[in-house]
Order: C-alpha cells, then sequence, then structure tokens
C-alpha cells in the first residue's frame, strides 16, 4: 500500500515528503529543502529503503538538505535537467536570503524527464514536466495522487516572477497538465495544506481564469 509522510522543513517551510510502499518497505523522498536530520529520522523510523531522492525544482529552499538526505540514505539524487542551472545557483541564492552559513548543494546523480517513471515496490509513479515557476519543475503522479512542487497549491499557483519562471508555462502546465487529473486526486504541494484537483478546478481564481 502507498503512504504519504510529511515533514516541514527549512527557513521557507518547505514540505520534505516520504512517498513509500508499505509492503515492499522501499520508497522515495521528494524536496529536501532544509533539517536534513528531520527527514533522515522519519524515514528510519518508518524502516524504509529510499532508492530515490527528487526536487521538484531546484530552487534552495527544496534542495538545501540533499546532500545530507542522499549521503545518509544512500540514494540517487535527481532533478530535471533544464533546472540545473539554477542547481548551480542554489547556495549563492540561499546566502541571500537567509543568510549565515550555507550547507553544500547536492550535485545531481541523474536527471528526469517528461514521462519518465520511477519503481517504488509493485507501485510507480509517473514525472511529469511542469514548467512555469522554474525551467524544469516537475510533478510527480501516482495512482490517487500527485506531488505538484511549486506549480500548484491550494488556492494558487506558483510565482513565475523570478528567474525561468515563465506564466505561459504555467498555464499550460496547469491547465493541461495538471487539471487533466480526475478530481479526486489528492494534491500534495511544496508548501501549504494538501488539496484535490478537483477543489481546485472548481475554486482556484487562477484556474478558472
Amino acid at each position: 500500500m502507498m503512504r504519504v509522510e510529511r515533514v516541514v522543513v527549512g527557513p521557507l517551510s518547505c514540505n520534505a515528503y516520504i512517498l513509500y510502499d508499505s509492503d515492499e518497505g522501499v520508497g522515495i523522498v521528494i524536496d529536501a529543502g532544509g533539517d536534513g536530520d528531520k527527514i533522515v529520522a522519519l524515514v528510519k523510523g518508518l524502516d524504509v529503503r529510499i532508492g530515490y531522492l527528487i526536487g521538484t525544482h531546484a530552487h534552495f529552499d527544496h534542495v538545501l538538505a540533499a546532500k545530507q538526505v542522499r549521503d545518509a540514505l544512500g540514494c540517487e539524487f535527481l532533478i530535471h535537467k533544464d533546472d540545473a542551472w539554477l542547481l548551480e545557483l542554489a547556495a549563492e541564492s540561499a546566502r541571500k536570503y537567509i543568510g549565515g552559513d550555507v550547507p553544500e548543494i547536492a550535485d545531481p546523480d541523474g536527471y528526469l524527464y517528461d514521462g519518465c517513471t520511477l519503481k517504488l515496490g509493485k507501485h510507480s509513479v509517473k514525472v511529469l514536466h511542469t514548467p512555469g515557476h522554474t525551467p524544469g519543475s516537475v510533478s510527480i503522479v501516482g495512482d490517487g495522487f500527485v506531488f505538484t512542487g511549486d506549480t500548484l497549491f491550494a488556492g494558487t499557483v506558483g510565482r513565475t516572477d523570478l528567474p525561468g519562471g515563465n506564466a505561459m508555462q504555467m498555464a499550460e502546465s496547469v491547465s493541461k497538465k495538471l487539471m487533466s487529473l480526475p478530481d479526486d486526486y489528492v494534491v500534495y504541494p511544496g508548501h501549504g495544506r494538501p488539496t484535490t484537483i478537483g477543489v481546485e478546478r472548481r475554486s482556484n481564481p487562477f484556474i478558472k481564469h
């Protein structure tokens, strides 16, 4: 059975998720945005073997603890290649916004692409390339759920005014890809509370517009 655990981490309250097959004891971590010790402790408490650490995009608040988590759990860190340049700027961005000491940012072990799948025991998840917030933003879709990073939130969508953002791409990603999912799919965003595709289709002002 597929299960989701969430822990809020880092200086900008990023949602880090552990998605795992409780029968097989295998899973993935999504968005290690800080507080790597919390993420690692949660994984070990669940007794889950992590194969992949995924960054839904490469802004620092989603990758700040990627190296710590990857090294502790022995998994592969994956992002979309279109965000590789942002990953190189992540440490500089973190120092600019939060100051103080910034941990070393992990280099990716590989790249995600639109339509690729990742196995989790008897289950699998699919990667959707959903640019707009960043060029390499991705969403992770499974049976009945989607992790949307900073593309779709409860009641709003992600910013497009940061470097690499694109409002037209955001509109297309949300309307053509995410809104093609069934209404009952649970949306796990990069910040804030979960929602559903149906609720956002009916009430999100950005989507209705």
